[in-house]
C-alpha cells in the first residue's frame, strides 16, 4: 500500500473515531452510518484525484463538490435539479433544515431525537472536519495540524454531553490521531529509503540493516504520544467531576470519606428538568411494585433544595454517613398524625444514570447494594465512588402520612433554628414578591391557611398557564418575570411558592423528583423521564415537611388541602377518594383547550375524552427501518467476519475433489495450505523457509501431536512432495479427511481460550489484508503503467505534429 493510500485510510479512521463522541448525543445513532458512507466517498474522491494527479486546490474543490452533491442527494433530493444538482430550491431546503436543526438542538436534551435537521448538522459537521483532516494530512502531508479539527469535533461533543464525553470516546479519538501521526511518520521515512529504519550492525562501522527496530526519534515520538494519552485519561480521574444537571445525568454530590466525616454537595437540577419534560418520547427511568393501592401521593423524591441565594435554589453542603439499617424518624412528625407503612420494590432502567436515589418520602428503611451514603437533613441517598442508579434494584419502606386540615391548622411554631435556616430570603428579592404574598393570604388565620391560599392561587385562581417552553430560571429576576407573565412549568411554580412562603415566615424548601408514574396492566408502575417534577415542601411542627402542589395540570392536589379551611368548629379530615386517586394527573378542562405543547406531554387526557386529540404515530419509515436493520446487522456481523472468512476458505480448499488427474496437485496443495493455516490459528506460525518434511515435523512437534493427527500431517506432506516432484504421482486419498484429523488433534490439545481464539479470531485471517494489499499494489502498478503509456503516446503524437513544421521552417 502506498504512503498516500495509508494516510487517506488513517485520516478517514481518525475522523470517524473522533466523530464517535457525537453518538451519545442523538438517538437513534444510525446517522453515523450515513456520515461514514459519505465520508468514504469524499476520501475516495480525494484519493482518485491525487492519483491523476490534479493540483492541490483542484483536489480540494473536487472533494467539496462531490460532498455537496452527496448531501443534496441524501437530504434535499426533492428540491434538487434531477434529484442531484443543487439549485436555489435545494439551498433553500438546506437553510430550512439547518434552522430546524438549530431549533431542535436548543429544545431537546441529549440524547435528542434524530430529526432531519439534527442529522444534517451532524453529517455536515463530520464531512467538513473530514475534508479539513484529509486536506492537511494527505493533500498537504502535514498531519500534526490535522489534530486541531479533530479536537474541535471532540470538544463539541464533550461540551454538549452532560458531564463531558466518555473516556472511551476520548481514547478512540486520541488513538485515531496517533495512528494518523504514525502513518505520516512512516511515509516521511519511506521517502528517505529503508536505511533509516535499520540498526547499526556490530562490527561494521556505518553499516545499517534494513528492517530493524525503529529509530530513536520514532520511538521517542511514540512514547510521548502514549504518555500524553495516558495522562489525559488518568488526570481527569483524579480531579473533581464537573457533571451536568441532576436529572439529566449523573449529577454531582460525591460522598467522601467514611462514617460522618464525608460531605455532600449537590448541583442545581432545575435546568435539566426542563429538558426532560420536553423530550419527544417518554423514556422509562424506573418501575416499581408497591403494597398500597392508592399511589397518587407517592411522589419519588430525589433531593431537597433548601438554599436560596437570589440566583438559584440549591442543596446545602452537609455531612453524610453510612446508610443505617433503620432510618431515623421523620423530623417534626408527631404521634397523633395518622400514618401507614408502605413497601415498594424498585428497578431502575439501565439507561437511567444519576447519583441520587428516587424514594418515597419519608423513607424509613432502604435495602440496596452498592456504595450509597445517607444525608439525614434531607433524608436522601447519594451514590459514592461512581455509584449510580444505572440498573439498580432496591426496596424502600416508607410512611404514607395523612395529616388532617385541623392538625395542620393547629400546628405550633417551628423551632427557632429550623425557622432561621428555612425562612432566609436574599436581599435582592423584589419587595413586590412579599407584597403579593401578603395580598394573596389576606384573611388567612394561620400558616396552614396561608399555604393553602398560595397553592390555590398558583394552581387555580391566579390565571397561570402551564408551559414547558418558557425559559427556565430560579433567580429573583425569574420570579418577578414569572409573576408578571404567569407562564411557566413546575420549576417556576415550586420556587415561587417556596419563596413567598418564606417571606411569610413559613419554613419552605423545593423538592425535585418524579410524580408517581403510570400503572400498568401487570401491576407495575412505570415512571418516565417526563414524570420529572418539582414541588414545594413546607414545614409544620407535629407533621413535619409537607408536600404542596401549586403546578396546574401536574401531579395531584394533597387531600389535606382540598377541604374547606377550618374555622372555629372542628371539621372532619379530608380523605382521599378512590376515583380521584386513580388518576395521577388532572387533564385540562375543555374550556382551556389542548395546546400542541400540552398534547406532546400527554396532559390532554385519554383519547376518548371530549376534545382529546388522538396521537398520530405511523411508525418508523420503512427505509429508515431497513437502514437501521442493515446497520445493526453489520455491527453484529463484524466480530464474526474473520471466522466466516476462515470457514469459506476452508470450504473452498476442501469442498471439491476434482474430476481430472490435473486436479491432484491442486488438491494436495490446498490440503497442505489448510493444515498450515490451521496450525497457525492455534499459534504455530508458518515458516516458509523449511522443506515440506521439516515443516511437517515442526507442526507435529510444536503442536504436540501424536498418533493419527501426526501421521495425517506427514501423509499430506508426502502427498504434496509426490505431486510436485515425482514423475508419476499417485492420487492423494481423501485430503479433506486428513485435514479434519489434524484439526481435531490440534483442538483437543488446545485450552478453551486458545480454541475460541482459533475459532473467532483466526490468526491466518491476516492473509486477507495481504491479498488486498497485493491487489491494490497490482492495480496501482497497472494504472501507473497505463498512465505512462498514455503520456508516451501523447508525447510521440506531439513530436509527429511538430516535425513537419520544422521541416518547412
Amino acid at each position: 500500500m502506498s504512503g498516500r493510500a495509508r494516510l487517506t485510510l488513517c485520516a478517514y479512521a481518525a475522523t470517524l473515531m473522533a466523530a464517535g463522541a457525537l453518538i451519545p448525543l442523538v438517538r437513534p445513532s444510525s446517522w453515523i452510518l450515513t456520515a461514514a458512507f459519505l465520508l468514504a466517498v469524499q476520501s475516495g474522491v480525494g484519493a482518485l484525484t491525487r492519483r491523476v494527479p490534479l493540483a492541490r486546490p483542484l483536489t480540494i474543490a473536487a472533494q467539496a463538490v462531490v460532498t455537496l452533491l452527496a448531501l443534496t442527494l441524501v437530504f434535499v433530493r426533492e428540491q434538487a435539479v434531477l434529484g442531484l444538482l443543487p439549485g436555489p430550491q435545494a439551498f433553500l431546503g438546506f437553510a430550512t433544515l439547518f434552522d430546524a436543526g438549530v431549533a431542535d438542538v436548543t429544545r431537546y436534551a441529549s440524547p435528542a431525537p434524530a430529526t432531519d435537521g439534527i442529522r444534517l448538522m451532524l453529517v455536515t459537521g463530520v464531512l467538513v472536519i473530514g475534508l479539513l483532516v484529509d486536506t492537511l494530512a494527505v493533500t498537504f502531508r502535514v498531519a500534526a495540524p490535522a489534530g486541531l479539527p479533530l479536537l474541535a469535533l471532540y470538544s463539541v461533543a464533550a461540551g454538549l454531553t452532560g458531564g463531558g464525553a466518555s473516556r472511551l470516546w476520548f481514547l478512540l479519538a486520541a488513538t485515531g490521531y496517533l495512528l494518523l501521526l504514525l502513518a505520516e511518520g512512516r511515509d516521511r521515512l519511506s521517502q528517505w529509503g529503508r536505511v533509516f529504519g535499520g540498526v547499526q550492525q556490530p562490527g561494521r562501522a556505518g553499516a545499517l540493516e534494513s528492517g530493524g527496530t525503529a529509530s530513536a526519534p520514532t520511538r521517542t515520538g511514540r512514547r510521548i504520544g502514549v504518555a500524553a494519552m495516558g495522562l489525559a485519561l488518568v488526570v481527569p480521574m483524579a480531579l473533581p467531576a464537573l457533571s451536568g444537571g441532576l436529572l439529566g445525568g449523573a449529577g454531582q454530590g460525591e460522598g467522601q470519606g467514611n462514617g460522618r466525616g464525608g460531605t455532600i454537595s449537590a448541583v442545581n437540577p432545575l435546568v435539566s428538568l426542563q429538558d426532560n419534560l420536553n423530550q419527544p418520547e417518554d423514556r422509562e427511568v424506573l418501575s416499581y411494585r408497591t403494597t398500597t393501592r392508592d399511589t397518587s401521593d407517592m411522589y419519588l423524591r430525589l433531593v431537597a433544595l433548601d438554599q436560596f441565594d437570589g440566583t438559584s435554589w440549591k442543596s446545602s453542603v452537609r455531612k453524610v454517613q453510612d446508610v443505617p439499617r433503620e432510618l431515623p424518624g421523620p423530623e417534626g412528625l408527631g404521634d397523633a398524625v395518622d400514618r401507614t407503612g408502605v413497601t415498594a420494590n424498585f428497578v431502575a432502567s439501565p439507561s437511567y444514570e444519576q447519583k441520587w436515589l428516587p424514594m418515597p418520602y419519608p423513607a424509613t428503611r432502604v435495602e440496596i447494594g452498592g456504595r450509597w451514603r445517607y444525608e439525614p437533613a434531607g433524608r436522601m441517598l447519594v451514590g459514592d465512588d461512581k455509584q449510580t442508579t444505572r440498573g439498580v434494584r432496591y426496596t424502600v419502606s416508607s410512611l404514607k402520612v395523612r395529616p388532617t386540615a385541623r392538625q395542620l391548622s393547629d400546628a405550633p411554631p417551628a423551632p427557632n433554628g429550623l425557622r432561621r435556616e428555612y425562612t432566609k430570603v436574599p436581599a435582592a428579592l423584589p419587595p413586590e414578591v412579599a407584597t403579593k404574598a401578603r395580598e394573596i393570604t389576606r384573611g388567612a388565620g394561620n400558616p396552614y391557611e396561608q399555604a393553602v391560599a398560595l397553592q390555590d392561587w398558583f394552581a387555580r385562581d391566579g390565571g397561570f398557564r402551564y408551559d414547558t417552553e418558557v425559559a427556565s430560571g430560579t433567580g429573583v429576576q425569574a420570579i418577578s418575570r414569572f409573576l408578571k407573565q404567569k407562564e411557566g412549568f413546575c420549576v417556576h411554580f415550586s420556587f415561587s411558592m417556596a419563596a413567598m412562603a418564606r417571606t411569610l415566615g413559613i419554613p419552605a424548601r423545593v423538592a425535585v423528583g418524579f410524580t408517581p408514574g403510570t400503572p400498568q396492566p401487570d401491576g407495575r408502575i412505570t415512571v418516565g423521564i417526563r414524570d420529572a417534577h418539582a414541588w414545594p415542601e413546607l414545614y409544620f411542627e407535629g407533621v413535619g415537611w409537607t408536600r404542596f402542589e401549586p403546578t396546574p395540570t401536574r401531579g395531584t392536589t394533597p387531600a389535606y388541602t382540598r377541604s374547606d379551611v377550618p374555622t372555629g368548629e372542628s371539621s372532619g379530615p379530608a380523605e382521599p377518594q378512590e376515583s380521584e386517586a386513580a388518576v395521577p394527573s388532572a387533564a385540562p378542562s375543555s374550556s382551556d383547550g389542548c395546546t400542541p405543547q400540552l398534547r406532546r406531554q400527554g396532559e390532554c387526557g385519554t383519547e376518548d375524552q371530549a376534545g382529546a386529540v388522538a396521537a398520530s404515530d405511523d411508525g418508523m419509515p420503512p427505509l429508515q427501518m431497513a437502514l437501521i436493520g442493515l446497520g445493526v446487522a453489520v455491527v453484529l456481523t463484524l466480530p464474526f467476519l474473520p471466522m466466516l472468512w476462515r470457514k469459506r476458505v476452508r470450504a473452498g480448499r476442501l469442498g471439491s475433489a476434482g474430476r481430472a488427474p490435473e486436479d491432484v496437485a491442486a488438491r494436495a496443495l490446498a490440503a497442505w495450505q489448510e493444515i498450515v493455516d490451521t496450525a497457525w490459528d492455534y499459534g504455530i506460525t508458518p515458516d516458509e523457509s523449511l522443506t515440506l518434511r521439516r515443516a511437517a515435523a515442526r507442526i507435529v512437534r510444536l503442536g504436540h501431536l501424536q498418533g493419527d493427527p501426526a501421521d495425517a500431517v506427514h501423509r499430506v506432506a508426502r502427498s504434496l512432495e509426490e505431486v510436485l516432484y515425482a514423475p508419476a504421482p499417485r492420487p492423494a486419498t481423501a485430503p479433506a479427511d486428513e485435514v479434519g484429523v489434524v484439526r481435531t488433534g490440534l483442538a483437543a490439545l488446545a485450552t478453551r481460550p486458545e480454541h475460541y481464539r482459533a475459532l473467532l479470531a483466526p490468526r491466518s485471517s491476516v492473509r486477507v489484508i495481504w491479498a488486498v494489499s497485493a491487489r491494490w499494489a497490482a492495480f496501482a502498478t497497472r494504472v501507473s503503467t497505463r498512465r505512462d503509456d498514455l503520456l508516451d503516446r501523447w508525447t510521440a503524437a506531439g513530436r509527429r505534429l511538430l516535425r513537419p513544421s520544422r521541416q518547412r521552417g
